[in-house]
């Protein structure tokens, strides 16, 4: 390492957020960039510290202190070089990763002040496109054998990207009208700018990959990808969200998560709604239930559309306060209480709370009834047993927001040329969990397609 002893100097310095008063009123990325000393000087703080904890952390065994140390040399394209050696996509990583390497890193340990490796990697990939190191590979030796990806989320993309590296000649059907998954329907442009989709699917397109838009593939035995591609790899993701079905739930301004974001998404790229169709928190009291990123991220939209107030509540307990989770020790990640950029923006956050009944007048959401309730340890083991605490209350609302994730699908008996990967196979998680597994059942394919050879 260039500087062993930089994190005993140097603090942890993170970029921030732009203002609050600043960043409601657009959809643009909300966080923010240090300049490139105070960026060197971050890396510089990856200590030599014997077992990289953060290799360990990472699905996708990011070499965090070897573009670090590169980083803080100042050679930006061998950290990018570096970076992109385990991870397809950084730019997309760099800006929504909960950073896990980040828990696991010794210093988050011994100070809780880690290496800022999540801005690092959102650094050295912006640095990489803007002076030039990101060229399509356009010299790929074709082996004949051609794959289907069905599905252009992180895991199909990862899954096409290595696929294509390797030779075969790959097409991507996708449902959507443009590719990107959850990345383009699901997370929020202040979030992630879909722009940077765009860009990394233009590359994947100059480097051969196929993408057919509007695809709706129904997997029964008539599927003809069975016997049109050598290969098949389904990454669909998780599309059915968790219902609540509470008395009302038919009225008018009770949506699930998705409903909204996918829409706002759309509206900002340049799709019209008619106004029945249009669904938006302006001028009301919307309710968020969920507790989770997607919730946080209704709570950030919802401010930017102009809404009266917002409250998240959730069923399970309050998580720990602090750095630490006793239950969950370093280098785990720690199930430790989250307040992310959208909350700051103004929400009133409760726990404990119980769902009982949508109410309305005319067919419209006017509130919602809840219970605060308690959690008692199953004499028989397994799920705490829920039981009722205070008194039910109403909370005033216009629009409610399910966000409380989403079901594991389930798959009918493929041929075996067919593959599943990403939150298709494992259930709802993280982007670089999906990113990881689509890069696994890459490798499978190719070793499923030597062997047949």
């Amino acid at each position: 390492m260039g500087n062993p002893k930089a994190f005993m100097e140097i603090n942890r310095q993170e970029a921030g957020y732009r203002p609050i008063q600043d960043r409601i009123q657009d959809f643009s990325e909300v966080e923010q960039t240090l300049n490139t000393r105070e960026r060197k000087l971050q890396a510089s703080r990856c200590m030599d510290c014997g077992v990289p904890f953060c290799h360990w952390a990472c699905p996708l065994g990011n070499k965090a202190p070897e573009w670090n140390d590169a980083l803080f040399k100042g050679d930006w394209e061998l950290a990018y070089r570096l970076l992109t050696s385990t991870n397809p996509f950084p730019e997309f990583t760099g800006r929504i990763c909960p950073a896990l390497c980040e828990k696991a890193c010794v210093l988050n340990l011994f100070n809780h002040e880690p290496t800022t490796n999540r801005e690092n990697e959102a650094a050295i990939s912006e640095t990489a496109f803007r002076e030039g190191f990101v060229q399509a590979c356009t010299n790929i030796k074709r082996n004949g054998k051609k794959v289907a990806v069905v599905g252009a989320g992180p895991a199909g993309l990862a899954a096409a990207n290595d696929l294509n590296l390797l030779g075969y000649q790959v097409t991507v059907f996708e449902k959507n009208e443009a590719a990107g998954g959850l990345l383009r329907y699901g997370i929020p442009n202040f979030k992630l700018n879909k722009a940077v989709i765009d860009r990394r699917i233009r590359l994947l397109e100059e480097e051969g990959i196929e993408f057919k838009y509007g695809q709706e593939i129904v997997f029964d035995a008539h599927c003809s990808l069975y016997k049109d591609y050598d290969a098949v790899v389904v990454s669909t993701g998780t599309p059915t969200a968790r219902d609540l079905k509470a008395p009302g739930r038919e009225l008018k301004g009770v949506y699930f998560a998705l409903e909204l974001l996918a829409q706002q998404n759309r509206v900002l790229a340049g799709s019209e709604f008619s106004k029945d169709e249009r669904i938006t928190a302006k001028g009301k009291d919307v309710l968020v239930i969920g507790g989770g990123d997607t919730g946080s991220d209704c709570i950030g939209t919802a401010h930017r559309q102009g809404c009266k107030s917002v409250t998240q509540i959730e069923i399970m307990p309050k998580p720990v306060e602090g750095s630490v989770d006793p239950q969950n020790p370093w280098p785990g990640y720690p199930r430790t209480l989250k307040t992310t950029s959208s909350h700051e923006e103004g929400c009133t956050r409760r726990w404990n709370i119980n769902t009982i009944e949508f109410l309305g007048k005319d067919g419209k959401l006017t509130g919602v009834k809840v219970q605060e309730i308690d959690w008692k340890p199953n004499p028989e083991g397994g799920r705490p047993i829920m039981v009722e605490k205070g008194k039910p209350e109403i909370i005033k609302a216009e629009l409610c927001l399910l966000a409380m994730g989403f079901l594991k699908p389930g798959h009918p008996e493929y041929p075996k040329n067919v593959f599943v990967c990403g939150d298709s196979a494992n259930g709802a998680s993280l982007v670089v969990r999906a990113m990881a597994s689509g890069k696994q059942i890459a490798a499978k394919v190719n070793d499923y397609l030597g062997k047949k050879a």
